[in-house]
């Protein structure tokens, strides 16, 4: 065999045996197997900003960690309505969620002080204390009960919604059945301006509405638009009683699990994912008026001086909730 020869053999084996190295890289790592996979609860629509947030949170945990944290997440509470997804968080049963402060506040109840009616006078106002140092002090009170706080998210301003008849005025109000969320400052809120609170389950509402065994609920505009609740409550007050912001937790018992600069990426990735839950849902409560009115919700806007009336009845609140903690709102207040 001449010389020339055995060198271009010795070429294409040598090629072959890259080709090989490669076709075994890519196959490996098609086929690796991630090191952890979570579970993450959420109990809104899949196309909902919150659920749309928790997936990014989702993409960026396993982008940053070169796929081997997944994150799964399963809207529509699947598993589970959020009261029960906290217990589930405690021991380890879920890893990861999306609660309002308003079902966690029932566990440490200090995080009431966050979402007392007519605190805020805009979202500005609640982002300027929740990304400061007051926002930072209360996510920490998550490791008090097995959870760990990673970030805030928007879950807008909160106003009353009605079937047969409208709320103008404070009188409109007296007597009529309202539903609450699962939450004793919303249903003590709810009575301090003269209704009656029914602690109801989220899915449940439409029934309840439809079947009239509440008069109305109180909600954001897209939450009353996507799960249709202009159907059987057509009368929307923007009275704007609460801005309750919602958290996104971790289980404790995952968490330890973690490295810490694997804590460190899933904190940043959280985040970032608020942000950009902030952004769509500015996005989405624009839209979801729009759409209810356009189907029927007749928007009613409260004046000033009964916007004044409002704030004036549900001070007692203030008293029951929070008498331990009012310099936090006087703080709150003055960084308006």
């Amino acid at each position: 065999m001449s010389g020339k020869r055995k060198w271009i053999i010795a070429g294409l084996l040598a090629a072959a045996g890259l080709a090989a190295v490669v076709v075994w890289r890519i196959r490996d790592e098609s086929e690796r197997v991630p090191e952890y996979v979570f579970s993450y609860a959420e109990n809104q629509a899949a196309d909902y900003p919150t659920t749309q947030g928790a997936n990014y949170f989702a993409e960026l945990v396993e982008e940053r960690t070169e796929g081997r944290i997944q994150i799964l997440v399963m809207p529509e509470a699947e598993l589970g309505a959020e009261k029960d997804v906290l217990k589930q968080l405690q021991y380890g049963g879920v890893d990861f969620a999306r609660v309002s402060l308003s079902q966690l506040a029932e566990l440490i109840p200090e995080m009431n002080v966050l979402e007392m009616p007519y605190l805020y006078e805009d979202s500005r106002h609640m982002w300027k204390v929740l990304d400061g140092e007051i926002g930072d002090g209360f996510l920490k009170m998550a490791d008090e009960k097995d959870l760990t706080g990673l970030s805030w998210y928007d879950a807008g301003v909160r106003s009353f919604y009605t079937s047969e008849k409208k709320i103008t005025c404070l009188e409109d109000l007296q007597g009529m059945r309202i539903r609450v969320q699962e939450s004793g400052l919303m249903a003590d809120m709810v009575e301090a301006l003269g209704a009656v609170a029914f602690q109801i389950p989220y899915s449940e509402v439409y029934s309840a509405l439809q079947q009239g065994l509440v008069d109305g609920a109180e909600n954001n505009w897209p939450s009353y638009e996507f799960m249709q609740h202009y159907e059987v409550a057509k009368y929307f007050t923007v009275d704007e009683h609460t801005r309750v912001p919602e958290m996104q937790l971790a289980s404790s018992h995952t968490w330890e699990k973690l490295s810490e600069e694997d804590q460190q990426i899933i904190r940043e990735c959280a985040k970032a994912s608020a942000l950009y839950e902030r952004r769509i849902w500015t996005l989405q409560e624009k839209k979801s008026r729009k759409t209810a009115v356009e189907k029927g919700a007749e928007e009613i806007v409260l004046s000033q001086a009964e916007e004044a009336r409002f704030r004036e009845a549900v001070q007692s609140i203030y008293e029951k909730y929070c008498a331990d903690s009012m310099d936090v709102i006087e703080e709150i207040k003055n960084m308006k």
